[in-house]
């Protein structure tokens, strides 16, 4: 359906092609083949970007922020075959030429956190996931032990300077639960969110990844969220986030300056409920990005 037009009412999206300089770029990698689940996670950076301009530009405030005019936002396209091994150095090389912008990744499946992270130079790294990511091997299970284990030297991140956050009981083995606490990584479960409140786990979070001049991606995995508000992730289940939850995470963490890049993944289009419901929430966490960036 069409959307109507209000010269009042600027929407978000359809932003102008990367020419060398912005605040912001989306970037979209759309990685799927070695999802652990069966996935149409490359339809999604598209989808996201159409999903978009359904929503406005503006910040209530007080006083009211138009992004499109406080931010300069720009596209930088997609990385082709992000999968193979030369595509997935395509991603890194592509995050490095963006930078100083703030770098958006539009995935895809989870495997898109290694070469992003990698690109952008990060030390540390947040994460919002029920999972791990600790597993053997090359997927969308293994980004965090591949950015500890498998990255070229001098790109890889301390594991005592990674956090996880929404990590759930039912979700992940023992077996990863116990590589995690042996390498010092900081798992914050999804209880715990909810026990201390987000903006007391943003500031533990922004602490331990962006210590001294730290540079920390985020990666945003949506299945973290509850099943109802995210039918479109293969491994979300009941009781994770609301929407609301993740996105006031997403908006503390990209309000801090040493947050410099982020990822949205695991979102599958093609399986998502009719009204879209985890596509849009996807186009929001970009916004809600854009919003803390622009409050910095």
């Amino acid at each position: 359906m069409a959307l109507s037009h209000d010269p009042l009412w600027p929407r978000a999206g359809s932003w102008p092609a990367f020419d060398g300089e912005a605040d912001a770029v989306l970037l979209g990698v759309p990685a799927w083949r070695t999802s652990l689940s069966p996935t149409g996670g490359h339809a999604t950076p598209t989808a996201v970007r159409e999903a978009l301009p359904r929503y406005g530009a503006t910040l209530m405030g007080p006083p009211s922020v138009d992004l499109n005019e406080a931010l300069r936002i720009a596209d930088a396209g997609d990385v082709d075959d992000p999968d193979s091994p030369e595509g997935v150095e395509a991603v890194v090389a592509r995050v490095r030429e963006l930078a100083p912008a703030f770098v958006i990744a539009l995935g895809g499946d989870n495997s898109v956190t290694y070469p992003v992270a990698r690109g952008a130079g990060a030390t540390g790294l947040i994460t919002f996931d029920a999972h791990f990511d600790l597993r053997d091997g090359v997927s969308n299970g293994s980004p965090v032990r591949r950015l500890v284990e498998d990255a070229p030297e001098g790109e890889r991140i301390d594991p005592t300077r990674i956090v996880q956050i929404g990590i759930a009981d039912f979700a992940n083995s023992a077996a990863y639960a116990e590589r995690a606490a042996q390498w010092g990584i900081r798992v914050i479960t999804l209880d715990e969110v909810r026990r201390r409140g987000i903006p007391d786990v943003v500031a533990e979070a922004l602490e331990v990844t962006g210590a001294g001049d730290g540079r920390v991606h985020l990666d945003i995995d949506v299945d973290v969220c509850d099943r109802s508000v995210a039918p479109g992730c293969p491994a979300s289940v009941p009781g994770g986030l609301q929407a609301w939850e993740l996105r006031g995470l997403t908006r503390a963490v990209a309000s801090d300056a040493r947050v410099v890049s982020a990822d949205i993944v695991e979102v599958d289009a093609t399986a998502d409920a009719p009204d879209q419901r985890t596509v849009r929430l996807a186009a929001l966490c970009v916004l809600e990005l854009l919003a803390g960036l622009a409050g910095r």
